[in-house]
């Protein structure tokens, strides 16, 4: 079904909100998957806050113009799926995911902060810790030097403590 111009303007409006607060960009050809793959996809991308959909080529090349993810505009060519995020990692995670299951779905490229990505690079955005395991690791640092003090504080009274019962041990056997 065509779609009149003012849902093109629409579906042009809703891509380029999601373009402008997209730290990364996916497309990838979609050719020969199955409906019911495509809803598995849609599915984990919703799940992961990832903006997934398949866009008129004319339609996103409208929608990333003037944007950092403008050079993706040669890349845009035959039937694609077009993924967005605020988190680069998640959109490349998500995507890499399904291009390893299913043979039919390619990485084509994508975008991240103005630079084009090739298949290559999205899979080593892919292969990065999520943006929660990083913050875990950042606390998890943060929070090591402190524990340590305190540790090491307690350590003192204790061995106090210690040496007060071997005290009394040899008292109680003389």
């Amino acid at each position: 079904m065509s779609l009149n111009l003012s849902q093109k303007k629409q579906v042009v409006e809703d891509v380029s909100a999601v373009v402008e607060n997209a730290q990364a960009t996916v497309v990838a050809e979609y050719r020969g998957l199955t409906v019911e793959q495509m809803k598995v996809l849609r599915r984990e991308a919703h799940e992961n806050n990832v903006f997934l959909k398949v866009v008129k080529n004319t339609l996103l090349r409208r929608a990333v113009q003037d944007t950092d993810h403008a050079c993706l505009d040669d890349i845009l060519v035959g039937p694609l799926a077009f993924a967005a995020s605020e988190d680069p990692v998640a959109v490349a995670k998500v995507i890499n995911k399904y291009a390893k299951e299913y043979d039919a779905f390619n990485i084509k490229a994508g975008s991240m902060q103005g630079a084009l990505l090739n298949e290559d690079d999205v899979k080593a955005l892919a292969a990065l810790p999520s943006r929660e395991e990083l913050l875990a690791k950042l606390m998890g640092t943060m929070q090591a030097p402190v524990s340590k003090f305190v540790q090491t504080l307690n350590e003192v009274p204790s061995k106090f403590v210690r040496g007060l019962a071997a005290v009394r041990d040899q008292k109680e056997a003389a």
